[in-house]
């Protein structure tokens, strides 16, 4: 069953009176409870697909369709209530407020919500504990290293219990090491907690091993689709 649904998406970014297609007429599906690696060298269209799936920026052309409604149509109020309650997002850059505690930083993202002050704690601790944080809850990113901060991140992420997590290069800044103890938690979250990823990364091999599917983009195109047998 799909739970996101891509058709003849379009992006176009101008620069005076040059356009330049970052999504170039793109269609597929999701199916829910999948875990999707999108691939592909820099500049490819990896980052600005996940941002609009994400409701961060809108299509110049082309439809998404989450549970069949299209977001690409959605006023401003109604794009935050897709990012707020449909999807997580997960940044290589981590977008973490660095003035803030793990707890404050989770809690800060159900304020919207209408979940009560009470709630929103005990279920960021939950979150914290679940990513392997327990021990960290009131230190501030500063204070975390490169993995444990993506871990707060994460633990946001999941903060409304969304369906969806669109994770952009979530390793990217991390050691080896760390890196692969990220993905394993992706892993969990896919496999034990039902959650239907869209990870953005550049190493395809790697995409091939913890993936149902590798969709593998080149100058806004798709070049390559792939279910990975073995893991469906």
């Amino acid at each position: 069953m799909d739970i996101i649904k891509v058709e003849k998406l379009v992006k176009i970014y101008r620069k005076g009176e040059i356009e330049i297609p970052a999504v170039d007429h793109l269609s597929f599906s999701v199916d829910k409870g999948s875990f999707l690696s999108i691939v592909g060298r820099s500049g490819s269209g990896k980052s600005t697909l996940l941002n609009l799936i994400g409701g961060l920026d809108t299509p110049t052309d082309g439809s998404i369709f989450f549970h069949g409604k299209n977001i690409a149509g959605l006023s401003r109020a109604g794009l935050a209530n897709h990012r707020r309650y449909n999807v997580g997002m997960i940044f290589q850059s981590f977008n973490l407020i660095y003035s803030r505690n793990a707890l404050e930083n989770v809690t800060l993202a159900m304020v919207f919500s209408g979940i009560s002050k009470n709630e929103r704690k005990v279920r960021a601790i939950r979150l914290l504990e679940e990513v392997g944080l327990s021990n960290r809850i009131y230190h501030k990113p500063d204070e975390l290293s490169g993995g444990e901060t993506q871990r707060v991140a994460i633990a946001r992420a999941l903060s409304n219990d969304p369906e969806v997590i669109l994770a952009d290069e979530p390793t990217g800044n991390l050691d080896s090491q760390t890196a692969e103890e990220i993905i394993d938690l992706l892993v969990k979250l896919n496999q034990l907690h039902h959650k239907t990823i869209l990870m953005i990364t550049h190493d395809q091999n790697a995409a091939e091993k913890i993936s149902h599917r590798v969709i593998r983009l080149l100058d806004g195109k798709i070049k390559e689709d792939k279910i990975i047998t073995g893991i469906l």
